[in-house]
């Protein structure tokens, strides 16, 4: 969920870094008491996402700017399009148009590439999903920009599920300890609530994760026939996992496995910014 509480804290640090002492240029070329209307115009085709962000760049500059969103979180959108309209002193829409339009194009990019793979998906029931290969300072923005273009998010912290990958479950079996033995340890000092996820890379790791208990399990860079007959061994005792490896030209081949979930890193550490154009008029002063 994208508070407002996020969006004001990270959209004001954002205006601080860009203009920490006033924008000059136009406090020194614009008369203040000069109004303009900006129109948000689509350059190319793709999703919609972070209006209330772009708003927020505005308002939070001066509030008597106003900002309607022509179009919701999700939509698709052709060249041409106008997907806002900002109205308000002049001086406030030029200072804060950089910030607003570098959010907007970031997160629609996320949620254009977001589409294409659930697109890719389509049918199969399978969930795409994020990582946390997110901007640091950004993942909120950019976790709801996956929602936006139809994905899912997977856990947005190392304080929320438990995912233990190779390095982890190295370390825990240093004590003499079975896999197994050794997750079963671990489930017995956490909350009932914690959710356990196990990454695994081969085959014959499987059955012991598994004799665990765990609620996920993930394979990581199986091969297509080594993903099938992983999801058949699993056999419905845990929600499967597919990562790495994935991209728009595999990931229906994935998905026609029998996983559950595909977790694809490009979808933030990747994305382009979408690009999206404020051509702004200045009012008679």
């Amino acid at each position: 969920m994208l508070s407002p509480a996020t969006i004001e804290s990270i959209v004001r640090a954002a205006l601080l870094e860009d203009a920490p002492w006033g924008d000059i240029t136009s406090d020194a070329l614009i008369p203040a008491s000069a109004t303009a209307t900006a129109d948000l115009i689509a350059r190319e085709a793709g999703v919609f996402s972070g209006g209330s962000v772009f708003a927020a760049a505005f308002a939070l500059t001066d509030d008597r700017v106003e900002t309607d969103l022509r179009v919701a979180e999700g939509s698709r959108f052709a060249p041409g399009d106008v997907l806002a309209v900002v109205t308000g002193p002049a001086r406030a829409v030029l200072t804060a148009e950089r910030i607003g339009l570098n959010f907007v194009q970031r997160m629609s990019g996320i949620a254009t590439v977001t589409a294409a793979y659930v697109d890719e998906v389509a049918g199969t029931g399978v969930r795409i999903a994020d990582t946390r290969k997110t901007t640091p300072g950004l993942r909120a923005f950019e976790r709801h920009a996956v929602r936006s273009g139809g994905g899912a998010n997977h856990r947005h912290s190392l304080s929320d599920a438990v995912m233990a990958k190779d390095n982890h479950l190295a370390v825990l079996t240093r004590s003499g300890l079975s896999v197994t033995e050794a997750l079963i340890d671990a489930k017995s000092r956490l909350p009932h609530t914690a959710h356990i996820e196990v990454e695994v890379d081969r085959l014959d790791q499987i059955e012991a994760v598994l004799a665990a208990g765990i609620g996920t399990i993930m394979l990581d860079n199986f091969t297509l026939a080594d993903l099938r007959t992983g999801v058949a061994q699993v056999a419905g005792r845990a929600t499967v996992e597919a990562s790495g490896g994935v991209s728009l030209d595999t990931v229906r081949a994935i998905a026609e496995t029998g996983v559950d979930v595909i977790s694809v890193g490009a979808l933030t550490h990747s994305a382009r910014a979408l690009d999206l154009g404020l051509d702004v008029r200045i009012d008679e002063a």
